[in-house]
Formats: structure tokens, C-alpha cells, sequence
């Protein structure tokens, strides 16, 4: 009882630390680190004590890891790193500074972002924005704005493993799918008031926007001419790069699979599940769904598992999903907090909008479950090609590069036309 007890307090110190312990109290600095040395030594003697509950999360966590986040992940990691090497994203950044400015008071880099992070999922939003920030282009607020609603659950986890696999039915992956994005646009939308005093230090000098694809051009053409490395040089740190990223994900992944089977195992995700129990039941929650929550505050991909598993209308089922894939885990916030260190960007703006983002899912759930019930009282299960792991992989891989693709289409559709409506409205002035 008394390494349960350890654990627990570990845990909590850890989720304060991570937010705001640091800011608050910088002088505990040392208590912290020694507290969290305690945790250690005694999370080392319950695997000894416990070795086939170890072993059985090891395994989870590298199944999850290997079968689904390594094959969704490894391609768009290394696609971030070539646009970055070549360029492209600098040009992105000059031709969608007017349309990604007035929208969410991020410079337009912010475009390859939000593209790649609402196509891919945890954590590579992230990830880029760090790489953003530690090129110099964006501030450390316009970081922060960015990588809070760009961090997104990936499409495949969300329309295959949860609504495929886990429901058996399809049709929810739209509402959960809907629910979650719809969630962090809203976020987004609201994120560009944070610290909204503060100018962005990325912001070019104002060009004439009839002048703006010249100048992303430019821009582009710079870097490739200071891109020193032969292109098999370039290749290889790409994938070098990302193969690093993916181990360091892959670890956390199973770290905190092996955190859950202990602490389900040792009874105290049923004590955070009856305290859930206290505030949620009163208003109509069904109990059968606070384990689901209980085990998404520490991984998702358990929580999602539990959730539908549980006894519980479909309706609960699904905001309990959609509350746990915004939330994302202690999990990936340790993935988020792994790829920024490095940098000056602070995580507590991102620890808050993952709980925003939670309610807001869960409420969005709702309106979308309405308006896709008939879909789900009919939906039939994919055919045999697509419940298999390839099949499925495969056509997802491709509709989520089709989509990031789309968006990056999209924003630059809109940007154009912003360009042609403005070099009109010149001709005609100058003929007036």
C-alpha cells in the first residue's frame, strides 16, 4: 500500500510540475526532483514485484506503437523535415501570412502546422512548431497559440481503431472525428486573443499583397541556395530524424502503458473512477464510463478502449471518447514536453487548452451525434479487406495524405484569390 501511495503522489507532483509548479514555486526545484527520485526507486521495486503486469503493458504499448503510430506517423515526420530543408515551408509562410494572421494571430508557417497536425496526429504538431520557433519563425507566443490547436488525434486512429475497431461501426468515427476538429478550430479561433498585446517578433515587413508570391518565392529560393547538403545527405537526416522522434514517442508510449496496467492492477484507477463517480452519476453519467475516463487521463488509446467497453448508452460512450482524445494523456503531454524542450516555448498554455478542448469535444459531440443518428442506427461494418490491419492502414495512409494535401490546397486557393481580387480592384482604379 504503501508504493500505491508513492505512486499516486508521484503522479500528481508530476501533473503540477509539468503545468505550473515551476512558475509558481521555482525555489522547490530541488524537493521536486528529489520527490520524483523517490517515485522511482519505488516504481522500480513494484516491476520487480509485479513482473507479469509489466510485462503485459510492455507489450500493449509496443503493439499500439508499432502497428499503428510508427506506419501513420514515420511518413509525414519525414515529409515535414524534406519541406523544411527545401524551403517550402518558408514560402508557405510569405504567401498565407494574410490569411493565417487575421484567423488565428499566427505568421503563415502556421499553415504547414495546422495542415500536418490535423492529418497526422500527436505529437507532430509539436514537433514542427518547435522546429518553427528554433528557425526564428515565430515568436515564443505564436509558438504557444500554435501548438495548442494543432495537436490533434490522428484521422487513422480516430476513424479506424476507435470507430472501426473498437465500436464496429463506422458512422461514429464521423461524429467523433467531427466533434474534435470542429473542437480545436473553435480553440484556435479563440487562442488568438492569448497575449494578443504582444507583437509577433516573426512578423515580415509589410508587403503589398499583389507583391506577397513574388516574395514567398524569394524566400523559398533563398534557402535552397543556403541548403548546403548534397540531397542523399538531406534524405538521410530526414529519416535519421524522424526514426529518433518515432523511439522517443515509442517509449513514452510504453512507459505509460505499463504507468496503467500498474495502477489498474493496484486498484487506483477504481479510486479516481469513484471520486469521477461523486460529481458525474448526480447528473446522469452513467457509471459504467469513469473507469474509460479514470484510464484516458493517463493514455488514450486504454481509455478509448474502455469506453466502448463500457456499460453505458452510445451517446456517453462517445463523449467519454471524445473527452479523452482531446484530453490526449499525461502521456502525450510528456511527448509534447520531450519535443519542446529544447526550445523557450512554455507548456502550460497547452496543458490548459487540452482541457478546454476536452469540453468543448464533448459538448460538439452531442450536436454531431445528432445529426448523424440516422447514419449510425444504419451504418454496416467495412468488408473483410478493410478489417485487416494492412487494408485499413493503407486506405487511411492515403485518405490522411489526400486531406493534408487538401487543406495546404485550400489555404493556397484562398490566398490566391485574396491576390486576384486585390490586382483587379488596382487595374480598375487605375482605368477609373
Amino acid at each position: 500500500m504503501t508504493f500505491i501511495l508513492m505512486l499516486i503522489v508521484a503522479i500528481l507532483i508530476l501533473m503540477f510540475r509539468i503545468s505550473f509548479a515551476q512558475t509558481l514555486y521555482p525555489h522547490k526545484d530541488t524537493l521536486t526532483r528529489v520527490l520524483l527520485g523517490v517515485t522511482v526507486v519505488s516504481f522500480i521495486i513494484i516491476m520487480i514485484t509485479h513482473p507479469k503486469i509489466i510485462f503485459a503493458g510492455s507489450v500493449a504499448g509496443l503493439n499500439a506503437w508499432w502497428n499503428i503510430v510508427f506506419p501513420a506517423l514515420l511518413p509525414f515526420f519525414i515529409a515535414s523535415e524534406l519541406l523544411m530543408s527545401f524551403g517550402i515551408v518558408h514560402f508557405m509562410g510569405v504567401l498565407l501570412e494574410p490569411m493565417m494572421r487575421p484567423l488565428f494571430n499566427v505568421p503563415g508557417t502556421g499553415s504547414f502546422v495546422m495542415a500536418i497536425g490535423f492529418t497526422s496526429g500527436y505529437p507532430i504538431g509539436s514537433m514542427v512548431t518547435a522546429r518553427l520557433r528554433s528557425q526564428g519563425l515565430c515568436s515564443r507566443v505564436e509558438a504557444e497559440r500554435l501548438m495548442s490547436f494543432t495537436n490533434n488525434s490522428s484521422p487513422l486512429f480516430m476513424l479506424v481503431a476507435v470507430a472501426v475497431g473498437m465500436f464496429n461501426n463506422p458512422a461514429v468515427g464521423l461524429v467523433i472525428a467531427g466533434a474534435h476538429y470542429t473542437a480545436n478550430l473553435t480553440l484556435g479561433l479563440c487562442l488568438r486573443f492569448y497575449r494578443i498585446s504582444e507583437k509577433g517578433k516573426s512578423l515580415p515587413p509589410r508587403t503589398k499583397i499583389h507583391l506577397i508570391p513574388a516574395k514567398a518565392l524569394e524566400e523559398m529560393l533563398g534557402i535552397v541556395r543556403q541548403e548546403n547538403r548534397p540531397f542523399g545527405k538531406i534524405m538521410g537526416d530526414a529519416v535519421k530524424n524522424s526514426i529518433n522522434n518515432l523511439l522517443n514517442i515509442g517509449g513514452f508510449i510504453i512507459l505509460f502503458a505499463v504507468i496503467i496496467n500498474v495502477l489498474t492492477e493496484l486498484g487506483v484507477i477504481g479510486l479516481i473512477a469513484a471520486a469521477l463517480g461523486e460529481i458525474l452519476i448526480p447528473v446522469g453519467v452513467s457509471a459504467g464510463v469513469l473507469s474509460a475516463v479514470a484510464s484516458g487521463i493517463f493514455e488514450m488509446t486504454m481509455g478509448t478502449k474502455l469506453a466502448s467497453e463500457a456499460s453505458a448508452p452510445l451517446l456517453q460512450q462517445l463523449v467519454a471518447v471524445s473527452f479523452i482524445l482531446a484530453w490526449s494523456g499525461l502521456s502525450v503531454i510528456a511527448q509534447v514536453a520531450s519535443m519542446i524542450a529544447h526550445t523557450d516555448i512554455r507548456l502550460g498554455l497547452f496543458i490548459i487548452a487540452r482541457i478546454f478542448h476536452a469540453f468543448l469535444a464533448g459538448i460538439y459531440t452531442v450536436f454531431f451525434y445528432n445529426l448523424f443518428e440516422p447514419k449510425i442506427n444504419t451504418s454496416t461494418v467495412f468488408n473483410a479487406y478493410t478489417q485487416t490491419g494492412l487494408g485499413t492502414t493503407l486506405i487511411f495512409m492515403e485518405n490522411s495524405l489526400l486531406l493534408f494535401f487538401g487543406i495546404l490546397a485550400v489555404f493556397i486557393a484562398i490566398s490566391l484569390l485574396s491576390y486576384l481580387t486585390v490586382l483587379i480592384f488596382h487595374i480598375f482604379a487605375r482605368k477609373m
